[in-house]
């Protein structure tokens, strides 16, 4: 919950500060959006790498563990879909790679800024952050209402860190490997998925 206002904060202080005539000229060209998006995605392939624990209950639990974020990314997507036939402004595939970023929007919102719009990657920021946040305080009565799976595929690529307590809290220690893998794989998917989108489908 403490990271999710930190970053909601950090994003209102960047909106003032580029209001402002302080903010450096070289900040607005894009190229800063780019070189940070590279070391991003260095530092996220070499935490997953490093983990070894959790690569080797991957790899243990095998096929069975690819299902749930199937059911994630299908479900995302059929939620999003007619969601978006009811707006406007923003198209389906505008939607759908939004929602592709399952509540991991430092990347997602970096990418669909730089790929496609600063407007688009705003919106994902919001849209994930609120995802985690949903997740982190409706955790117990997803369970009761929708069973113990129900956490881990609202939190998306979160369920591997940020929202796991709450999820191990409210599911049960035993499924907080569940939980973890999900959160593993998604987060390996989000990148991919959201830059196929956007390249194909906007």
């Amino acid at each position: 919950m403490k990271t999710s206002l930190y970053i909601l904060i950090a994003f209102i202080l960047g909106l003032l500060f580029g209001q402002t005539a302080l903010s450096p000229g070289f900040l607005l060209n894009g190229e800063p959006a780019k070189y940070t998006l590279y070391v991003l995605m260095l530092l996220v392939g070499i935490s997953i790498g490093a983990d070894h624990r959790s690569l080797n209950l991957i790899r243990k639990q095998g096929f069975r563990l690819v299902v749930l974020p199937l059911v994630t990314i299908v479900g995302t997507f059929a939620a999003i879909i007619p969601v978006s036939m009811m707006l406007s402004d923003v198209s389906t595939g505008e939607s759908l790679a939004v929602g592709a970023g399952f509540g991991y929007y430092s990347l997602s919102g970096i990418i669909i800024t730089r790929i496609h719009s600063e407007t688009l990657g705003i919106i994902a920021l919001l849209a994930n952050v609120i995802r985690e946040i949903i997740t982190l305080i409706f955790a117990p009565v997803m369970v009761v209402w929708f069973g113990k799976l129900a956490p881990i595929t609202a939190a998306g690529a979160t369920s591997m860190d940020t929202t796991l307590p709450v999820i191990t809290a409210a599911s049960g220690r035993e499924f907080s490997v569940i939980a973890l893998a999900h959160g593993i794989l998604l987060t390996i998917i989000v990148p991919v998925l959201v830059t196929t989108i956007l390249m194909f489908c906007v």
